[in-house]
């Protein structure tokens, strides 16, 4: 459990000044009237203040914004529901250190784009999503202690958990021709769903249908035009993202194909339309919100305990079958 003490704003209110004001008299950052500085010290002192470390650490000037950039081959990528959810979350955290952030897209090839952001003396950290192992490893000096990973090697959802409860769930309801979108070969965070499905497919000497994805409902659409092709037995399709299995359900639909009757479909990610769908989808949590913030503190030099976060399956019988549950 995270501490609970006085903040700045608590302090700001105390003292019936400005959290601005009450900062500049904490830092010692800019001026203050006798008053306003006598007034922030007493309740600073009722309150038993202690400055927060990333507070200090921006205090010195050590930046003011926090860029979170996101790798990615497609510059749509910042209107992912993904990056929009974590951007918010981190935009949260921040405000309470008074200090911005900015979304970025960097491509595949990205070594310019890291060495100009180590260069910004403006930079308070930097948070990266969509990187592989190759990339954390080569990130410019200046730029190693600032950053933090949402993915492998940073805050991340135990995708393998999530993924593989739905795959045991789908194979105990009778499922044994079942086929994974996985995500792209380059990105890190596609292995352990992977990992997963292969693990379940090996022990009980099913079948192995894999086609890559890119976390997108066209790209659903296409695999599941794929899947259907080249195995048109296929009973299930389960995907890493609630996104691919819209498209899924949708090419589905348009083939005439009963789900979860013919096939059944799972996703990833609980996103609040998983529910209302007809069928509505069976799919895994993830904490996209909790992994956010705990990767924008790490870039500000406070890591968190906790750095892979549970996935637990929410399962829908109009879309897999089964018994229904949620998490």
């Amino acid at each position: 459990m995270r501490d609970v003490r006085a903040g700045l704003a608590d302090v700001a209110r105390r003292a019936g000044v400005s959290p601005a004001t009450a900062s500049r008299v904490l830092t010692g950052a800019g001026p203050a009237s006798a008053a306003s500085r006598s007034a922030v010290l007493a309740a600073a002192a009722e309150l038993s203040y202690r400055a927060h470390p990333v507070a200090r650490r921006l205090a010195r000037g050590a930046g003011t914004r926090v860029v979170f950039a996101v790798r990615d081959a497609r510059a749509g990528i910042l209107r992912d529901p993904f990056v929009t959810r974590a951007a918010a979350a981190m935009a949260g955290v921040l405000d309470a250190y008074d200090i911005g952030l900015s979304l970025r897209h960097v491509g595949l090839e990205c070594g310019a784009d890291l060495v100009e952001l180590a260069a910004d003396r403006g930079l308070a950290g930097l948070v990266l999503a969509g990187h592989d192992d190759a990339l954390l490893g080569h990130l410019p000096a200046e730029l190693r202690a600032r950053t933090a990973a949402i993915g492998a090697g940073g805050a991340d959802v135990d995708s393998a958990a999530g993924v593989g409860a739905l795959l045991t769930h789908l194979y105990e309801t009778g499922r044994r021709r079942i086929a994974l979108v996985a995500g792209p070969s380059w990105l890190a965070a596609s292995a352990p769903p992977l990992a997963a499905y292969t693990a379940l497919t090996r022990a009980a000497g099913l079948p192995s249908r894999v086609v890559r994805g890119d976390f997108t409902s066209d790209r659903g659409r296409t695999a599941a035009r794929t899947v259907l092709r080249r195995w048109p037995d296929t009973d299930a399709i389960a995907t890493v993202s609630d996104a691919t299995a819209l498209g899924v359900l949708q090419f589905l639909a348009e083939a005439g194909v009963r789900v979860p009757d013919d096939l059944a479909v799972t996703g990833f990610d609980d996103i609040p339309l998983a529910g209302v769908l007809h069928p509505a989808l069976s799919t895994a949590t993830h904490p996209v919100e909790e992994i956010a913030a705990a990767a924008v503190r790490a870039a500000l030099g406070e890591p968190s305990p906790v750095t892979l976060f549970p996935s637990r399956p929410v399962l829908r019988t109009t879309s897999c079958g089964g018994s229904a549950s949620t998490a």
